[in-house]
């Protein structure tokens, strides 16, 4: 028995709008990133800057590196601000900077998406609620493990949906901010006491090398000798 025909009538009307009903205000959900990068005279104190910005508006850490080159020093933060602090918070790291590298700031819109699985997961919960109904009729254990197959389709997508709605919600409600700022270093080379040290070495090893290559010839020269 196929238990998906033998579901309760009514299961149409879930998607019918509903009428003589005010028009609801609809929230935009909006998953905003950016990414900002600029040089600065002290790598110390911006750093501390934005550890201390972080803690005023309730972010969060999310990575923090270092690069060092021979001539330069880079730091890369990327901070999780709480979305409405997002404007605040790059303004306030903005502050002091002389220019920018580069500022992008993007958003994506994913109301459609976000109202579209909360729709979905109310359906699907309506749809298990309605198999458990029919799970305590089944006349037979063939009917029983029918509709258990069936039940547990509907949770796995339940589940996956719920997971995906949990990850937009966290994305929503914290903005991404992805901070550069280096400093250059100046490179001075070697020093004098370095480069003699190296002359002496190499020196040292190309004469090692002449007198092991005398040893594969050592033969001619014996001949070239009595020559």
């Amino acid at each position: 028995t196929d238990f998906k025909q033998s579901e309760p009538e009514g299961e149409e009307q879930l998607n019918e709008p509903q009428k003589n009903i005010a028009p609801e205000v609809i929230e935009r959900k909006l998953i905003k990133n950016g990414r900002v990068g600029f040089q600065t005279d002290d790598l110390g104190k911006t750093h501390q800057r934005i550890i201390s910005l972080s803690k005023k508006y309730k972010a969060y850490i999310a990575s923090d590196e270092t690069i060092k080159r021979y001539d330069q020093t880079e730091h890369n933060i990327t901070v999780r601000i709480p979305a409405d602090k997002f404007d605040n918070f790059l303004a306030d790291v903005g502050e002091g900077v002389k220019e920018f590298d580069y500022k992008e700031i993007n958003a994506q819109d994913v109301t459609a998406e976000y109202l579209d699985l909360q729709a979905r997961i109310k359906t699907k919960k309506e749809l298990e609620s309605r198999y458990l109904v029919i799970l305590q009729k089944a006349n037979s254990v063939t009917d029983m493990l029918e509709v258990e197959r069936q039940l547990g389709e509907v949770r796995g997508e339940i589940e996956s949906m719920e997971g995906r709605l949990k990850y937009l919600k966290n994305q929503v409600s914290f903005s991404t901010l992805n901070i550069s700022f280096y400093k250059d270093v100046p490179y001075e080379g070697d020093s004098f006491v370095d480069k003699l040290g190296d002359g002496f070495s190499e020196g040292w090893q190309g004469l090692l090398i002449f007198i092991v290559g005398l040893t594969h010839v050592w033969p001619f020269l014996i001949m070239l000798g009595l020559l």
